[in-house]
Order: structure tokens, then C-alpha cells, then sequence
């Protein structure tokens, strides 16, 4: 035998031993071991190695059969995804389900929410009905009977692409940058009670509020509040509304106010920065005009130079330029 079994002492109810074993890591290789006996390759009395874990170990026997398949044997990524669960059921938080497995939380927290989907979604997927990228959209949204609808409406169809998924999954749920969101704050709409979907496995652009109703109660009570607020600049009337209906502006006018009069204090800022303006202009102007000299001094030579070439003035040029054209 090449690699050793791994034991645990399966305790009584009162906590003691009571002298059996339970292999956590293992087993097909003691199902094997009759049959190197029955090929003669092994004695029945051969004494096979093994690892016997402490019963009060913090090593859950979950860890040793994950860390022995992922050496060993790569398992079925559902497999896989189910193995993280285990620990985290019986306490582990994420970072130390992290640090047994040498992952990051993040993929740890990815794992855990594969394993979340709808087993009915699970099992088309073990069965290689559904493709990882096709899971993985499932994930957004934890309703497994919302999966489950948005399966059957789409797997006779030939739009099934993970965006798609995404689409139906979030379209009662509203985006966190859309306005309202970002009028009322996620911080305050999950403080009283509000709920979050969230993608894992791509860019959502903060996520997706998940009840609308909430939304709007929130934007009605802080809509009053900043219309107080503006009040007091001295309009005269304020009226405040979630959407405005079509044609709202029919028969209003722009008001073009007249400019305060400027104070002393004022007045004589803006006499100063006028003065700098006038004297950055002047300075800029001063150093234009060279460049503009040059080119004037270079189309002088050029028309002198070609009016001293024997026989071909400005006038012949011309003609003989018309007539190759023509």
C-alpha cells in the first residue's frame, strides 16, 4: 500500500472510546486490500499502516477526506463544492475553511454558493446537462424556486447564455446604480431590513436591491426631507414626485434672475482677478506674434525666389499648371 489510511476513534455518547474506527480518508483502499490478498500479493495478518486522528482533533474528518481526493485524485467540481460545506455547517468561518485548504475566502465563498443552488439544478449539472458558466449565474439569486422556474423557461430554448440567466434572475430587483439607489444610500436601505443580490463570479456594479417597495418608501420619506432643505434657499414653492409624467413642463417658463450687486469685498476680487486675466491675454498675444513673423518672412522668400528663376514668373507658372490640367 502505497499511502496510509487515515482513522478516527468513533467516541460512545459519553465521550469515551469505544475501540472502533471510522475512515474519513481511505476507504477504497481498505475495499481493496481482499483483493491483494486474494491475488497473494498480501497476508492476511500484513499490518497496514494508518494515521489515527486525535478524537478532539480541530481537524474535522471532512478536511482529511478533501485534502486526500484534491491530492490524489481530482473530484467532481460539485463534489468539491459540496466538501467546503461541511466544515462550514459545523462552525468554521471562511477564512479558516481558507487557510486549511490554501484558497482565498473568495473562493471559498464562490464554492459555497455553487453548493447552494437548487439540487434539482445540482443534479443536471453532475449529470452534464448544465455547464459550470450556466451555474454559476444561478448563483445571484439564493431563491431556489425562482431557479428552478428560470430553468424550465429557457431549457428547451436556445437562449440559455449565463447574461440571460442573470436577466431573469435579478428583473424584479433594481440595480445599485440606478438612481434611487444611489438617492437613498445602500447603507441606509440595508439598515431597515433591506436585502442584497450579489454576484460572485463577475463585475455587478454594486449589486441589485432586491425589494423594490422598501426602495421607494425610503425615497418618498428622505424626498420631503431634501425639499425642506432646498426651501430654505426662498423658493416659493416646491413640489417633489418619484417620476415626473409626460409633458410636466407644459406651460412653464425659464426665469432668467438679474445679478446681485457685488459687495465692496467683492467688487474688488473681481477687479483683481479681471486684471490678471487682461495681463495673462497680453502676454500670451506677445508671444504668438513671433511665429507669425516667421511664417510671414518665409512666404516673402518663397515668392521672391520664385519670381528670380529665368523665364518662369508667377503668371507663366500659373498657365502651365492649367494647360497640364487641361
Amino acid at each position: 500500500m502505497l499511502q496510509s489510511l487515515s482513522l478516527r476513534p468513533v467516541p460512545a455518547d459519553v465521550g469515551s472510546e469505544t475501540g472502533k474506527f471510522e475512515i474519513p480518508a481511505g476507504s477504497r483502499r481498505l475495499q481493496a486490500l481482499p483483493l491483494l490478498v486474494k491475488q497473494k500479493r498480501l497476508t492476511k495478518t500484513t499490518p497496514i499502516p494508518c494515521i489515527v486522528r486525535d478524537a478532539s482533533s480541530a481537524i474535522l474528518a471532512e478536511d482529511d477526506s478533501l485534502a486526500d481526493n484534491m491530492q490524489r485524485a481530482a473530484l467532481h467540481p460539485l463534489d468539491q463544492f459540496r466538501a467546503f460545506v461541511a466544515p462550514r455547517v459545523k462552525g468554521q468561518s471562511v477564512e479558516e475553511i481558507a487557510a486549511a485548504f490554501f484558497v482565498t475566502p473568495q473562493v471559498v465563498k464562490q464554492r459555497l454558493k455553487l453548493a447552494f443552488v437548487a439540487a434539482a439544478l445540482l443534479k443536471l449539472y453532475a449529470e452534464d446537462d448544465m455547464t459550470l458558466e450556466q451555474l454559476m449565474a444561478f448563483t445571484v439569486n439564493p431563491d431556489h424556486e425562482r431557479q428552478v422556474q428560470v430553468w424550465e423557461a429557457i431549457r428547451s430554448s436556445w437562449k440559455k447564455e449565463p447574461y440571460q440567466i442573470r436577466r431573469m434572475l435579478t428583473e424584479t430587483s433594481v440595480r445599485a446604480s440606478d438612481r434611487s439607489a444611489v438617492f437613498v444610500g445602500i447603507e441606509a436601505y440595508e439598515t431597515v431590513g433591506g436585502t442584497m443580490l450579489h454576484d460572485l463570479f463577475q463585475g455587478d456594479y454594486g449589486g441589485w436591491l432586491e425589494d423594490p417597495a422598501l426602495l421607494d418608501r425610503l425615497v418618498s420619506e428622505k424626498l420631503p426631507a431634501e425639499a425642506e432643505a432646498i426651501a430654505t434657499e426662498g423658493w416659493k414653492w416646491i413640489e417633489v414626485s418619484l417620476d415626473l409624467p409626460y409633458g410636466y413642463s407644459h406651460g412653464l417658463r425659464r426665469l432668467s434672475g438679474d445679478p446681485a450687486p457685488m459687495t465692496d469685498e467683492e467688487g474688488a476680487a473681481h477687479a483683481k482677478l479681471l486684471a490678471e486675466y487682461r495681463r495673462s491675454r497680453k502676454n500670451t498675444r506677445v508671444k504668438m506674434s513671433s511665429p507669425k513673423r516667421s511664417t510671414h518672412v518665409l512666404a516673402s522668400w518663397r515668392s521672391r525666389w520664385r519670381s528670380s528663376r529665368p523665364g518662369r514668373s508667377s503668371s507663366t507658372m500659373r498657365r502651365s499648371r492649367g494647360q497640364g490640367r487641361s
